[in-house]
């Protein structure tokens, strides 16, 4: 008998592991949905910090450039924050429903120079023709969609700062071992 006057046996208990794995798979879907919405609902500047944030994160020195004519970088970072050593990161952040075509991610590429990497976030996606531009860049380009920023909030989010946390607010789910 279990402490709360159940029998358990291994064939029942077999049985409820069973039975929570599609509701362990759901939450953990549920959960990624729901970042997504809390990602969506951030202004355009907002964006910009938690590009920064996730930088920092990763162990970057990051910073949101001043607004004006950016040449579509919107975020910097680098080991050290100056850009003296490498890689140089430059970001442009495109929050937005509609997805990102060649031409935009062409002139992206154009203002990047030897050592740089570039990322371009587009919660809107990108199309079919962008995605050949970034493959056949000679600077190295990461594309990043709503779902793989969801995810990279999740990885960095025990390193972010206060501030950080403040842009998407999550609490840590505990699940029971398998």
């Amino acid at each position: 008998m279990g402490p709360h006057g159940r029998s358990f046996s291994p064939d029942r208990e077999a049985d409820e592991t069973e039975e929570l794995q599609p509701s362990r798979e759901n939450t953990i879907n549920q959960s990624k949905e729901l970042i997504k919405d809390k990602i969506i609902a951030l202004d355009a500047d907002e964006m910009e910090q938690l590009i920064a944030t996730v930088l920092r994160g990763m162990g970057f020195r990051a910073r949101v450039s001043p607004k004006g004519p950016d040449r579509g970088i919107d975020v910097f970072a680098s080991p050290d924050g100056l850009g003296l050593q490498e890689p140089r990161i430059k970001v442009e952040v495109e929050h937005r429903s509609g997805t990102i075509g060649a031409q935009i991610l062409r002139s992206f590429i154009g203002a990047l120079r030897p050592g740089d990497r570039g990322i371009f976030v587009s919660t809107g996606g990108f199309t079919r023709e962008a995605r050949y531009e970034a493959d056949r860049a000679n600077i190295p380009l990461t594309l990043v969609d709503i779902d793989i920023l969801a995810e990279l909030v999740v990885d960095y989010y025990e390193e972010f700062s206060l501030e950080g946390k403040a842009l998407i607010p999550l609490i840590r789910i505990y699940w029971p071992a398998e």
